[in-house]
């Protein structure tokens, strides 16, 4: 599948490398204090930290994993946009950013301590350390893949030329350089996928061209017809559809814990809120990400459906997907093939730059967030509580370069799985699953305690591991994806594996966090001011536009969420 690029898409790219770096180096002036570098002095307008809070999530694995789980599991890869998604981003805005931004929180793990106590803050500062390494190599794996399928370079020298890059460009500008660079990606993601799309759909005829096409795999597989195009109706049992997991498990796996865990309590994203320029500025932000949200399965998801509805097909069509050595599709080459066979020369160069700009885009808001995180949460808490702001933003460049190069072992890992949303959403039922529970007994019930969060927390996360090691996906072998204690289950697929291991990590969590609180003291009620839902004071909201009140505007956005999902039932 190699491909000859043409100049034009040569100076495409080194466009993009030029600018990208520019940013960094126009915003390094700037770079004054610990606060500029990771938290961008919360200068950020509105429309911008938006568009950043969406292209945080907009990098590899979902440019890259939706497009796989669109060729892997069909249209029901539309539920971690309108199940998984949206509803967690309307919550964010309207109930959560208030305690977040009001409390003046440097990140996820001060809020903890200033809420519970300081052993909270360190379980998960460690834990989310740990996710955001797991998630950076992702995207370095899947950067190394394209530049490896695409353009013949060497997979390691690949891996280890885009972390350098990303690694370039965050020591110059910090987060504001992460943030303005998501900005110029989400336009570049655009720009390179429409006509994908288009040109995919006017291939096999339309949405009634593809709809018939994929009826082939849904009878090959052993499905139902419209199993591939349909979002809800297998969803009676998991033996019916292709992402193998019945309408409690997404709902509550996906829908509730997975969905709010992430986008409640990911620093990552809410790095990019905390940097908005007031309180209003910042609840906003998840809202106005919310709104082209739901538009991305018809933008990432399709490509993936097409894929595999050309690979299917009899005749002799030139496009498949290749096997992995398990004998299964690489999902994750939908995307690049699809690219190849639809780009002519300068277009290809877009999308290529689209493709890289997502990849460097999830891995700098990754590392941005593990600086900061080492820094605030493990470094300064433990190893050197005195030191100066600028000892501290020596601290987190170097917390920058070494997450990077923890990032590339990570990026090895990856290559076990032939869908790298399925690693991910892994990663996340072991780190964001029990902190969500965590996160919704402190923030609305006051009598939830210190030593009940840390107990539940960490009851969660082993909950999550003993799931795991007791399970397995179907025709997958003991090790990274579970087994290693002994599989006494079988699961269809590794996503339904991973619902429901969010689903037993979750539980316990809440469960212990309930039973210890009961018999510790909680604190005082004026110390969880602004910290607890009922303690906290409310938002004014008077004199204020429609569209500039949370409520209204969260009301409308889940309101298109229930039509949309209506539409493809």
């Amino acid at each position: 599948m190699l491909i000859q690029l043409s100049w034009i898409d040569f100076l495409l790219l080194a466009i993009y490398a030029v600018f990208t770096l520019g940013v960094g180096f126009a915003l390094k002036r700037s770079i004054n204090s610990s606060d500029d570098f990771f938290l961008s002095g919360r200068s950020i307008p509105a429309w911008i930290t938006g568009l950043a809070f969406l292209s945080a999530n907009l990098g590899a694995q979902e440019v890259i994993g939706m497009a796989a789980s669109g060729a892997k599991y069909g249209m029901m890869t539309s539920h971690f946009y309108w199940v998984g998604a949206v509803p967690a981003m309307v919550f964010v805005g309207v109930f959560m950013i208030p305690f977040y931004y009001g409390s003046k929180a440097r990140s996820v793990p001060e809020y903890l301590k200033m809420r519970f106590d300081e052993k909270t803050r360190g379980l998960n500062a460690v834990s989310f350390a740990v996710m955001t390494i797991f998630s950076s190599g992702i995207s370095m794996y899947a950067m190394g893949l394209l530049l490896e399928s695409l353009l013949g370079w060497n997979h390691h020298f690949s891996i280890w030329f885009s972390g350098a890059f990303v690694l370039a460009y965050i020591l110059l500008g910090g987060l504001t350089s992460a943030i303005y660079n998501e900005v110029l990606q989400f336009f570049l993601i655009v720009a390179g996928f429409i006509p994908l799309v288009f040109l995919g759909l006017r291939d096999v005829g339309g949405w009634a061209g593809l709809t018939a096409r994929l009826e082939k795999v849904s009878t090959s597989n052993g499905y139902g017809p419209g199993a591939y195009t349909k979002a809800w109706a297998y969803m009676g049992s998991a033996d019916q559809n292709p992402m193998g997991v019945e309408w409690f498990g997404l709902v509550m796996g996906l829908g509730f814990v997975l969905s709010f865990g992430y986008w409640c309590t990911d620093f990552l994203v809410v790095q990019r809120a905390m940097a908005a320029n007031s309180m209003s500025a910042a609840r906003r932000t998840p809202l106005i990400a919310a709104v082209p949200k739901m538009l991305f399965p018809f933008l990432v998801i399709l490509p993936g459906m097409i894929a595999i509805a050309l690979t299917y097909q009899s005749g002799s069509s030139s496009f498949a997907l290749p096997k992995k050595l398990d004998g299964t599709f690489n999902y994750d080459l939908a995307i690049p093939m699809m690219m190849v066979q639809y780009f002519p020369s300068g277009m290809l160069g877009l999308g290529l730059t689209a493709l890289l700009a997502s990849f460097m885009s999830g891995m700098a808001g990754n590392v941005t967030a593990f600086n900061t995180v080492w820094t605030y949460d493990i470094y300064q808490a433990y190893i050197k509580k005195d030191g100066d702001d600028k000892h501290y933003l020596n601290v987190g460049r170097q917390a920058t370069v070494f997450g990077i190069v923890a990032s590339v072992g990570a990026a090895y890992l990856a290559a076990s799985f032939n869908n790298i949303m399925d690693m991910l959403q892994l990663v996340f039922a072991f780190v964001n699953a029990p902190l969500f529970a965590t996160f919704m007994l402190g923030m609305f019930w006051k009598r939830a305690t210190g030593h009940g969060a840390f107990t539940g927390l960490l009851s969660g996360t082993i909950a999550a591991a003993i799931h795991h090691g007791l399970t397995l996906p179907g025709h997958a072998v003991v090790g990274i994806k579970g087994g290693w204690l002994g599989a006494i289950k079988m699961y269809p697929s590794e996503m339904a594996q991973n619902f429901w291991t969010a689903i037993w990590a979750w539980s316990t969590c809440f469960v212990v966090t309930i039973i210890v609180s009961l018999l510790t003291k909680p604190k005082p009620g004026s110390e969880l001011k602004g910290l607890v839902y009922s303690l906290t004071p409310k938002q004014s909201e008077e004199g204020l536009s429609w569209y500039q009140k949370p409520g209204i505007v969260g009301i409308g956005v889940l309101v298109l969420i229930v039509i949309l999902n209506l539409i493809f039932l």
